[in-house]
C-alpha cells in the first residue's frame, strides 16, 4: 500500500483509509461485533493503517469496536476519532467544543479506544458558541500533554481552518469531497495547499451511489439516515443516475468498477488527499483497495471533468438540521 502525508507535521497514513461508522452507525443493520472486528483487522492485513471513528458514533459503540479490533495493531496504525457533541440518555444533543468537554470526552476516548494517545483528534463539527482559538489551545494542550498526536477539523470553513492553524497547527480537513459533491474545490482546498493542510473526503463513495448499486427502486431501512437526505429521493436518484453512467463508462475503459474509478479520481486530484471510504464487506474492502493503482492519466482527467461539467446534481446533501451544524 502507498503512503500519503497529511499536513506539514508528520502525520503518514496509507493512500486511503477506512471509514467505520457504517460498521454500527448511520446505514441501518449494525454489524456483528465479532464480524466488524474481522473486517477492521483485515483492512490491517491489506495495507490500510488509517482508521476513522468517532465518539457520536453509536454513541461510543464504534470507538469500542475501532480499539478492540486494532489493539494488536497500535503501533502499525493511525486511529483518528473526533470530538464536539454533548450526550444525554445515550444520544448526541448539540453541538459543545467547551475546553472541559474536550477534555473530558477525550479522556474517555482514550479509554474506549485503548490507547495512551490519539494520534489524529478532531473537531466534529464547529462549535458557533466557542471561539475557534480556544477549541485549537485546548487541543494543543492535549498534544503538549502527550495525549493526542496531530489536529483536525472536519466541515469547518476556510476562516476557522486558519483561526485554528494559527494556534495549533492542523494536519487534516475532514470534509465530504467526491464527483457529486465538490465544494471543497471552490471552499478549502486553496487554503489548504496554503497551509500545508491534508484532506480526508469521508463519503467518497457518495454514500454508495456512486458505485453504481443504488437505483430508483433501492429500498434504505428504517433507520438509514440516506432516507433523510434530498439527494436520495427518487427523483433525484434518477436525475442523479447521468453520473453514475459517466463513471461507469470510464471504469469500462479501465478494467475497474466504478467504485474504483471515483477513488482513483480522488486521489489523483491532490497528493495531499487520504479517501476514508466505509465498507461492511471484505470484498468491498479490497475492490476499495485497488483503487489506489489505477492511474488516471490527463486526457481521462478532462474527459470526467468535460462530461462532469455538463451534469447538474439534484438534491441536497443533507437534511436541514444536519446540514445546519456545517460551518459555512
Amino acid at each position: 500500500m502507498k503512503k500519503r502525508l497529511l499536513g506539514n507535521q508528520g502525520l503518514e497514513v496509507s493512500s486511503i483509509g477506512l471509514g467505520c461508522m457504517g460498521i454500527n452507525f448511520g446505514y441501518g443493520k449494525t454489524m456483528d461485533k465479532t464480524e466488524a472486528i474481522a473486517l477492521i483487522r483485515a483492512a490491517v492485513e491489506k495495507g490500510i493503517t488509517f482508521f476513522d471513528t468517532a465518539q457520536v458514533y453509536g454513541p461510543f459503540t464504534n470507538e469500542e469496536i475501532v480499539g478492540e479490533a486494532l489493539a494488536p495493531f497500535r503501533n502499525e496504525v493511525v486511529i483518528a476519532t473526533k470530538f464536539g457533541f454533548n450526550f444525554k440518555d445515550g444520544a448526541s444533543v448539540g453541538l459543545n467544543s467547551k475546553p472541559e468537554n474536550i477534555r473530558r470526552t477525550t479522556e474517555e476516548s482514550l479509554k474506549r479506544l485503548k490507547v495512551e494517545t490519539i494520534d489524529l483528534l478532531y473537531q466534529h463539527r464547529v462549535d458557533p458558541t466557542v471561539p475557534m482559538e480556544e477549541v485549537a489551545g485546548t487541543v494543543k494542550e492535549l498534544i503538549q500533554e502527550g495525549k493526542v498526536k496531530y489536529f483536525g477539523l472536519s466541515e469547518a470553513s476556510a476562516k476557522n481552518i486558519r483561526k485554528a492553524h494559527a494556534v495549533q497547527p492542523v494536519s487534516a480537513l475532514q470534509s465530504e469531497y467526491s464527483l457529486w459533491w465538490r465544494e471543497p474545490e471552490t471552499k478549502t482546498m486553496s487554503t489548504l495547499e496554503e497551509l500545508g493542510i491534508g484532506l480526508v473526503p469521508y463519503s467518497p463513495l457518495g454514500k454508495g451511489f456512486l458505485t453504481g448499486k443504488i437505483d430508483v427502486n433501492t429500498q434504505f431501512e428504517s433507520n438509514d439516515f440516506r432516507n433523510t437526505v434530498p439527494r436520495f429521493a427518487s427523483e433525484n436518484r434518477a436525475a442523479n443516475k447521468r453520473l453514475v453512467n459517466l463513471i461507469e463508462s470510464i471504469a469500462k475503459q479501465k478494467n475497474a468498477t466504478p467504485a474504483q474509478i471515483a477513488l482513483a479520481w480522488l486521489l489523483a486530484q491532490k497528493p495531499w488527499i487520504v479517501p476514508i471510504p466505509g465498507t461492511t464487506k471484505v470484498h468491498r474492502l479490497e475492490e476499495n483497495i485497488g483503487s489506489v493503482s489505477i492511474e488516471l492519466a490527463k486526457a481521462d482527467l478532462d474527459q470526467i471533468e468535460s462530461a462532469a461539467s455538463e451534469i447538474t446534481i439534484q438534491g441536497g446533501r443533507y437534511s436541514q438540521a444536519s446540514q445546519s451544524m456545517i460551518d459555512e
